[in-house]
């Protein structure tokens, strides 16, 4: 009898698919005939071996989500602290105090307002400049996230495969060609538009054989990047010289020109890509386990990729349409929380948009502080500081992969 109860115990496993799961039936079934045989009917107690595999899968799960979770926490109390920081430092100081008891002023909230010139220069000058940085930093980072996901490569950033540069094209033309016909938005409508044609062309041109290749995706950029340089300087020969000047400051990048209806302009922009992008945070991390197995699973890849590169593109024209072109921001910020927690993107894309805030916080104040009186450019900084990184990820990658010949 307990031959014939293990040998119809063990006989299913046999049948089953050759792999790994089969062995581990196999194993399970064995191990079950077994205890059959010996008449052992105990079920596991307290202490058994069926406990601490469940104990240490429960802090294994919990483990990053808890990290998760101190890490926006960081993060959103370090933008705060810089945004803070930024509104009261500059050439004409007010004490951060003073700056608070403004805005609790402003809202009700008690407080006291500030003499003539320490309102204006709050309100007028440094506060509008903070919420653009934060609105433009938000939208770099969480585009960058968007990107690498999307495209399934460490590399991909709106800047380092050309969408920056097209959609710069697309403000600069608004202004070298005086086109006024959406008012306030043309501007942003040409970013957008010049932004998504861009990012289709190189979406389009490094896909080959049902996948992006790493070097045919940075070639493109390179590509993209001398081309939409080549529309620029023909722009700049057929502007006059207050245009050149506007041109210029997109070729830069800066924030020096932040108003409030800049701010108010490019929000509904920003803040519907970033609303949009953590819907698809789930979708993202099937699709990082392929495309096929995606499928399997329900997701409509396709429909995925095109939803997300018209965020990418709504968010990148957003961001340059008011700053200019600002590299790296979106590759340093992804790579560094996923260094951090991992490669999931229901933390990684709201993380990178507050990481994304914080670093162009910090850029801004630095730019408007380090050469006071003079301003350093916005993006000259981030590239000064990103480029390095970037150079360094790109040798780290080859290196995994063994090459790319």
């Amino acid at each position: 009898m307990t031959t014939s109860s293990y040998e119809e115990r063990t006989e299913p496993a046999e049948k089953s698919p050759d792999g790994p799961a089969a062995d581990a039936a196999s194993r399970t079934s064995g191990a079950s005939g077994a205890s059959g045989a010996s008449g052992s009917s105990r079920p596991p107690g307290p202490s058994g071996a069926s406990r601490p595999p469940g104990a240490s899968g429960a802090s294994q799960a919990d483990s990053p989500r808890s990290r998760a979770y101190l890490l926006t926490a960081g993060l959103a109390l370090a933008l705060l602290a810089g945004c803070l920081l930024s509104a009261a430092t500059g050439a004409y100081g007010i004490p951060l105090g003073d700056a608070l008891s403004s805005v609790q002023h402003r809202i009700g909230l008690g407080g006291q307002a500030l003499d003539r010139v320490g309102e204006s220069v709050l309100w007028n000058v440094r506060l509008p400049r903070v919420a653009l940085a934060v609105l433009v930093g938000a939208s770099l980072g969480c585009a960058g996230a968007l990107m690498q996901g999307v495209f399934g490569n460490p590399l991909a950033e709106p800047g380092v495969i050309g969408i920056s540069a097209g959609a710069a094209v697309g403000a600069v033309a608004s202004i070298a060609l005086g086109l006024t016909f959406f008012g306030n938005w043309t501007i942003t409508v040409c970013a957008f538009l010049a932004g998504l044609a861009t990012v289709l062309v190189v979406y389009a041109l490094s896909r080959s054989g049902g996948r992006t290749e790493v070097v045919t995706l940075i070639l493109t950029g390179i590509a993209v990047n001398a081309f939409a340089g080549a529309l620029i300087g023909l722009f700049i020969f057929f502007a006059d010289n207050a245009q050149i000047t506007q041109i210029t400051f997109w070729q830069l990048g800066s924030l020096s020109q932040a108003t409030w209806p800049k701010v108010l302009a490019v929000l509904p922009c920003a803040l519907a890509g970033l609303l949009i992008a953590p819907f698809h945070s789930r979708r993202l991390d099937l699709l990082a386990l392929g495309e096929r197995p995606a499928r399997h699973l329900g997701v409509d890849v396709e429909r995925l990729r095109i939803v997300l590169v018209l965020v990418v593109a709504l968010l990148t024209a957003a961001a340059v349409a008011v700053a200019g072109i600002i590299s790296f921001v979106g590759l340093l910020v992804p790579h560094l929380l996923r260094m951090a927690n991992g490669p999931g993107h229901r933390f990684l894309v709201p993380g990178s948009a507050l990481g994304g805030a914080l670093v162009l916080v910090a850029g801004d104040l630095a730019a408007r502080t380090v050469a006071a009186p003079a301003e350093l450019p916005l993006g000259v900084l981030t590239a000064l500081f990103g480029s390095p990184f970037f150079f360094w990820l790109l040798r780290r990658t080859r290196r995994k992969q063994g090459g790319w010949a």
